[in-house]
């Protein structure tokens, strides 16, 4: 199979500097969507006509697997496809897809092909209550015989509900036939790709149907209020298909998954939760409201409280992680681990059973089990030039406010009173502090403001 996608448009209606096929939904680019696809079906050649926005979208997006084919200016859909055809291969048939129709299926387009055959064309249409702004199907006893567009259709043509997707499935020979011959005498002056349809016809070659299994497949983005609506048709499919697995989302219609997230059984997700790139939730695992979780694997039975940020970390199993908690790239949490409200924890291994509940940072540490970190401590960790590793060993009690300047290590069983700034290795199973000395002062009074003063502006 050749796919060629046509991805050239420049998407005035975006109102942005950003090529179209590059605007993300659910956190990937349109035609990344596209590409996908054409890699699921299988495809062995994989063309993009490309235009507006040139270098960039090839580099976003490029691939050892993909051609890219330059189609300057853009003269309509049928010279389009003709830029991509030096890269098919004639024995294959050629698949056309579009860079902004982000949605269609594998098992839609799988479909397609087997409808087409060894030497049918085949397009994929749809029925539509509102078709306007499409081209229509016209069939003369069932059978297709043209497409018109809309603009150069008469008023019964546009009254024909079956509508030309653009999606379609033609042989390669005849394509590149076909394509060198069409003409441009219509409204928008352009070179349709639609017109192949009365050439094949006209040699006397099937032309046959199939249709998606909605509508949405096939809908195309040319505003952000359209990428907005793809957006949720995306996101509730895929809150069904969570559903179906077994997982248990308090409102499906609050949740935004841009990537991929696997969830064993009984997992629970509360509202409005982002999921970006790969996560994993195990078993039994909840997450809380207002979380974002990025590239990280929730160990089973952990609860996730709400408002946290996690991010290319791993929880163990049992842990409570929140609320307002920020786990940030390079985490390792053993089991049972406690991390709560306003800690945020950076490149650091903590070992099972160990605690951090309120107001601290633990960054480029290694914590060992059954530590106890108290509110307000923080590991210093960079001297404005170079990062240093605290080690804090099993069993240690770290007191509130403490400031451990790395690198440091506190043995086992050590325990840092409250205050301390530690600068040395505290040793095992011993209490260690640093603090100044209190000093009361006999007799001292508290300034109090004097009644004859004026109020300054």
């Amino acid at each position: 199979m050749n796919v060629v996608i046509l991805a050239a448009g420049q998407g005035k209606r975006m109102r942005s500097d950003l090529p179209k096929v590059l605007h993300p939904l659910a956190g990937k680019a349109l035609l990344g969507h596209v590409l996908d696809t054409a890699r699921e079906i299988g495809a062995a050649k994989i063309c993009v006509v490309y235009g507006h926005g040139g270098e960039q979208v090839r580099n976003a997006l490029d691939a050892p697997d993909i051609a890219w084919a330059l189609q300057e200016p853009q003269l309509g859909t049928g010279h389009a496809v003709l830029q991509g055809m030096p890269d098919a291969a004639p024995s294959a048939p050629t698949l056309v897809l579009y860079g902004d129709v982000p949605l269609i299926r594998a098992t839609t387009l799988r479909r397609l092909i087997e409808a087409a055959g060894a030497g049918s064309l085949a397009l994929l249409t749809a029925h539509l209550d509102k078709p306007q702004g499409y081209g229509r199907i016209v069939r003369v006893g069932g059978k297709v015989t043209r497409i018109v567009e809309e603009k150069d259709a008469d008023d019964a043509e546009r009254a024909i509900r079956e509508i030309n997707t653009g999606i379609l499935v033609a042989p390669t020979a005849a394509l590149a036939r076909w394509l060198p011959t069409l003409g441009n005498r219509n409204a928008q002056g352009e070179y349709y790709l639609t017109d192949i349809v009365a050439m094949a016809v006209a040699e006397g070659m099937p032309v046959v149907t199939a249709h998606p299994d909605a509508a949405w497949e096939t809908q195309g983005v040319n505003s952000k209020l359209q990428l907005a609506a793809l957006e949720r048709v995306h996101q509730r499919n895929v809150a069904e298909a969570l559903m179906e697995a077994g997982v248990t989302l308090i409102d499906p219609a609050r949740i935004d998954v841009r990537g991929e997230l696997l969830c064993g059984r009984d997992v629970s997700i509360d509202v409005n939760c982002v999921f970006e790139g790969k996560v994993e939730l195990a078993d039994s695992a909840s997450i809380g409201a207002n979380c974002v979780l990025k590239n990280c694997r929730i160990g089973r039975g952990t609860r996730i409280a709400p408002f946290c940020h996690i991010e290319d970390a791993v929880v163990g199993p049992d842990g409570i992680i929140g609320p307002y908690a920020r786990l940030r790239p390079g985490t390792e949490l053993g089991r049972d681990v406690h991390i709560g409200n306003f800690v945020e924890v950076k490149n650091s291994t903590i070992a099972d059973h160990s605690k951090a509940n309120h107001l601290a940072y633990l960054g480029d540490a290694t914590i060992g089990s059954r530590v106890n970190i108290g509110a307000g401590t923080i590991t210093c960790n960079y001297d404005g030039a170079n990062k240093f590793r605290t080690v804090i060993e099993d069993d240690a009690f770290i007191g509130s406010d403490t400031q451990l300047v790395a690198p440091v290590t506190v043995g086992r069983g050590a325990t840092l009173g409250a205050g301390t700034t530690l600068t040395s290795d505290a040793p095992p199973e011993q209490l260690t502090m640093s603090r100044a000395k209190q000093v009361s002062v006999p007799g001292w009074k508290r300034p109090t403001k004097n009644a004859n003063s004026k109020k300054k502006d």
